[in-house]
């Protein structure tokens, strides 16, 4: 790689005086992809950096030595302006062309210096020129490739959020790729990657089917039997686009029985592939019957990664790189700070398969390390952290005046400590595990009020309106509701019957139009920020 490059900076002469030629080809992507990843990986890692590289099973028609070139330039400067965050690759279709785009949360260009960074020996902050930091030629060899082998290349940037390099590339006459041969015509283009749940009881099968869908670039979760993988959904651990299952596992549960009940829960036709060495007419009636992939051990790998691409519908959506149009990219970026990883991974996939910028750490010390109070979003905080617990956290946030509206996220039915996050000053807080819809809606919230100030004003104006209906009866019932008081205590210490009690709350409910204890809680609190109520 470092020859290639060597190469390249010692003939860009050649490059204008028209003695490199390009040769191009028609070619899959992923090979290059492939081949960015694991020469770039390592100095993400040095570098406490996230590098990911989205599967692109596309055909393109280009000169493959220049292109990667070209991307390997646009990889390294990334890797050179990012201090902390991510650094993405990716492709989608547009119309005739593929357009192949490397992301990343870097310092960012402002505005007059985007054309001048095409410029040879241009370089930004490095006005002392740092030899360490490079010369200054990688972008300009880009360009200088991309007019040689017509490939428009394209830049915008947010100062202080990152940039966003583009290379369009005509697509190959023939879209066929043999790297996902065995695909029906009109699905090989669309072949893509997805979340899969392997469940398998066979330590050496499980490992080998993981390390054989991580190479084909999915996302993967293993578990040894159905209630543990029914376990990994419940705690949000990974939410599967596909569910690979052996049918004999140990337990109460067989495979088919473990995809019924993920589809249950998940609420949505599941694809599942069934693993078996039965080949009796009952059980491969069974399977048929159940809307699954029947695959007799032992499988062909080619075999099973063409039945899972067949099964992972194309689903543009699932890209998390934003709009193409400069005017829609937010500059709002979404932090995720809490200590397990499966909450955060299953949270940064259901945000970014919507298009939100996400950043995410294990700790509050971490957090705090790298951060910034020109943000804009809003805060994702687990209130059990270890060391800087999330409420301490929230409060050193607030010393300082942190814009960023803040989110709580607290166990099952742990109201009081939700409740003493949100006086602590956290606009909302979520109960684990949250649904989409309950985190999405959370988070549309979160920002809104990091765009409009006015608006927590008229929420609180809306709250209190409401808590001043309420007669004192009923707002003294409310407080100890929310202190978590059950109602056969709250009938004791009033000196009333149970049912009063009961009636009492339903009524609060309703004239606080919340549907939910949390619901009551936020108009509650959000009604004490704005003053005391007038009771009728």
């Amino acid at each position: 790689a470092m020859t290639g490059m060597l190469n390249v900076l010692l003939d860009i002469n050649q490059i204008e005086a028209g003695v490199v030629q390009p040769e191009p080809i028609d070619f899959v992507l992923n090979d290059l992809f492939s081949r960015m990843r694991d020469e770039f990986t390592y100095q993400a890692q040095a570098q406490h950096l996230e590098l990911r590289v989205r599967a692109c099973a596309l055909r393109v028609h280009s000169d493959p030595r220049l292109l990667e070139q070209m991307v390997r330039n646009l990889l390294a400067n990334a890797m050179k302006y990012t201090r902390t965050g991510r650094i993405l690759l990716a492709c989608r279709r547009t119309g005739a062309k593929m357009r192949l785009e490397v992301w990343d949360t870097g310092i960012g260009i402002a505005g007059d210096e985007l054309h001048a960074i095409f410029d040879e020996f241009h370089q930004i902050d490095n006005a002392a020129r740092e030899r360490s930091k490079g010369l200054g030629l990688g972008l300009s060899i880009v360009q200088r490739l991309g007019a040689l082998l017509d490939h428009d290349i394209g830049v915008r940037s947010k100062l202080g959020k990152g940039s966003v390099f583009s290379i369009e590339i005509p697509l190959a006459t023939h879209l066929a790729a043999s790297a996902v041969a065995g695909l029906p015509e009109q699905q090989r283009e669309a072949a893509t990657t997805g979340k899969v749940i392997i469940v398998e009881d066979d330590l050496d099968v499980r490992d080998l089917l993981e390390q054989l869908l991580k190479a084909g670039g999915h996302r993967v979760r293993e578990a040894a039997n159905g209630m543990a993988a029914l376990a990994l959904v419940a705690k949000g651990a990974i939410r599967p686009d596909l569910v690979l299952a052996d049918y004999n596992l140990p337990g109460a549960l067989d495979g088919l029985e473990v995809v019924e009940k993920m589809r249950n829960a998940l609420n949505h036709p599941l694809p599942g592939i069934i693993l078996t060495g039965d080949i009796s007419k009952a059980t491969q009636a069974r399977i048929a019957g159940s809307d699954c992939v029947l695959l007799s051990k032992p499988v062909k790998a080619q075999e099973l990664t063409a039945a899972i691409e067949a099964l992972l519908k194309k689903d543009e959506a699932s890209f998390t790189l934003p709009s193409s149009d400069p005017t829609a990219t937010s500059d709002a970026v979404i932090i995720v700070v809490d200590d397990d990883e499966d909450v955060r991974m299953s949270i940064r996939d259901v945000l970014e398969a919507d298009g939100h910028v996400v950043e995410d750490f294990p700790d509050a010390e971490t957090y705090l390390a790298s951060y910034r109070s020109d943000r804009e979003g809003c805060l994702l905080l687990d209130a059990g952290l270890p060391g800087i617990g999330g409420i301490e956290l929230l409060g050193r946030l607030q010393e300082v005046g942190s814009p960023m509206p803040t989110i709580m996220l607290t166990g099952s039915s742990d109201l009081t400590l939700a409740i003493s996050a949100m006086k602590a000053g956290a606009c909302d807080f979520i109960e684990k595990p949250a649904s989409r819809d309950a985190l999405m809606e959370s988070i549309a919230r979160a920002l809104a009020l990091s765009r409009d100030a006015s608006m927590a004003h008229d929420l609180e104006e809306k709250a209190s309106r409401l808590v001043a209906q309420l007669t004192p009866r009923q707002h003294e019932i409310m407080g100890l509701v929310l202190a978590g008081h059950p109602s056969k205590n709250i009938a004791a210490d009033l000196g009333v019957s149970q049912r009063t009690v009961e009636n009492h709350r339903a009524a609060i409910m309703h004239t606080m139009d919340a549907k939910s204890l949390p619901e009551l809680a936020r108009r509650a609190l959000a009604a004490d920020r704005k003053g005391p109520p007038v009771h009728r």
